[in-house]
């Protein structure tokens, strides 16, 4: 789920329906590969959108992905289709990721750190988190 705060006038239907297919397979230009599968397979889809108490204009837009759009025991993979262009979208004010929920059958596609994780908890010295990294990009902001 997605904290979505639209641009002045862009309704959040739209602005969540942006969101699904930005992070899916949306793309800005026309590719050559558009016609070789079927967008509807691998589409991502906002399903529920419901606004945010006490806070105007923005809303939590539920968005559900076909797993066929993932790679199976890739966690850079599915971060990177759903997180790694999507922030920079003009259509949206702000955008953060608020929830995200991996089936159990996706999940257990992921082996883990060849040593365990008690090993790169060590090395980082990061306990009690989840251990995620990305490439920082100005246009994400670090707060």
């Amino acid at each position: 789920a997605f904290r979505v705060t639209p641009q002045p006038g862009v309704p959040p239907e739209e602005a969540g329906a942006a969101v699904a297919a930005e992070s899916s397979t949306g793309t800005w230009t026309t590719v050559w590969t558009d016609g070789l599968t079927s967008f509807d397979r691998y589409k991502g889809r906002c399903y529920h959108i419901e606004p945010v108490p006490g806070e105007a204009d923005q809303y939590i837009c539920y968005i559900a992905y076909p797993l066929d759009l993932f790679e199976e025991g890739s966690v850079t993979n599915m971060f990177t289709s759903i997180v790694g262009n999507v922030f920079g979208f003009k259509a949206l004010r702000a955008l953060r990721l608020e929830d995200l929920r991996i089936p159990t059958a996706y999940a257990k596609t992921f082996q883990g750190p060849p040593h365990g994780i008690q090993v790169e908890r060590d090395k980082l010295n990061k306990y009690g988190r989840p251990l995620l990294g990305c490439t920082i990009k100005p246009k994400l902001g670090l707060s």
